[in-house]
């Protein structure tokens, strides 16, 4: 019995139906107390319910069964300064996400992160947005909170291609204490930019005794031509 509902618990928790998930689970807790697998998915289910508070309570429980317990210590530290009420629900993770695309996709490391209280908030596959601002390319949550900044030299060329036409996504990749990392997608191309890659994998500024116009790759003369030149 204990191995059904705890089959069903985790198959809740991947449909993100957290509603099922913390019911299968304090169901499972009720026969064991100490079912630390149990308590930290149903802490993982409270959690993204929005109620923090009690998804703290849980993996507390789980420390005091087991003080080495690397899941829930992690969630505590997550969970940091939230209190209840925040949304900490997770995006439908997809494996199509994160596959990568010669030239179309690219993992980027952000620069100057925001506040570690907004990053705790912040799980894999949560979509956020690129805000091109000056000569900066922030990016932001949905709801417009600043999450850190591309490094200047990427920055400059999607802002270069954003300007001609060219759109793209992006969504977490990987979020630890202070660093986070982002799954950027071209989603698509303009007609100007259709053979050029938004990512190139390598770049020749120069080869020696060969005319300039058969060195410079494509993108490099039609970037060339905006004002703003990587």
């Amino acid at each position: 019995m204990k191995e059904d509902l705890a089959q069903k618990a985790v198959i809740a928790a991947l449909s993100c139906n957290w509603e099922e998930a913390v019911r299968l689970n304090e169901e499972l807790v009720s026969i064991t107390s100490d079912d630390i697998d149990a308590l930290n998915r149903l802490a993982k289910a409270y959690a993204e319910m929005g109620k923090v508070e009690k998804a703290k309570k849980m993996s507390k429980k789980v420390l005091d069964i087991d003080p080495f317990n690397n899941i829930a210590s992690k969630c505590i530290n997550k969970w940091s300064g939230i209190g209840n009420g925040t949304n900490l629900r997770s995006a439908n993770l997809l494996t199509e996400d994160f596959i990568e695309e010669p030239g179309r996709t690219k993992i980027v490391t952000l620069m100057h992160v925001g506040p570690q209280i907004l990053l705790n908030s912040l799980d894999s596959g949560d979509e956020v947005k690129l805000n091109p601002h000056g000569h900066r390319l922030s990016v932001i949550t949905s709801d417009g909170k600043y999450v850190g900044k591309l490094p200047d030299d990427i920055a400059a060329r999607l802002k270069s291609m954003i300007k001609m036409g060219n759109s793209y996504s992006a969504v977490i990749k990987s979020i630890s204490d202070h660093q986070v990392k982002i799954f950027v997608r071209e989603t698509q191309s303009c007609t100007k930019l259709a053979d050029v890659p938004s990512f190139p994998t390598e770049k020749i500024d120069y080869v020696s005794f060969t005319p300039p116009e058969f060195v410079h790759k494509k993108e490099d003369i039609i970037l060339h031509e905006e004002e703003e030149i990587i």
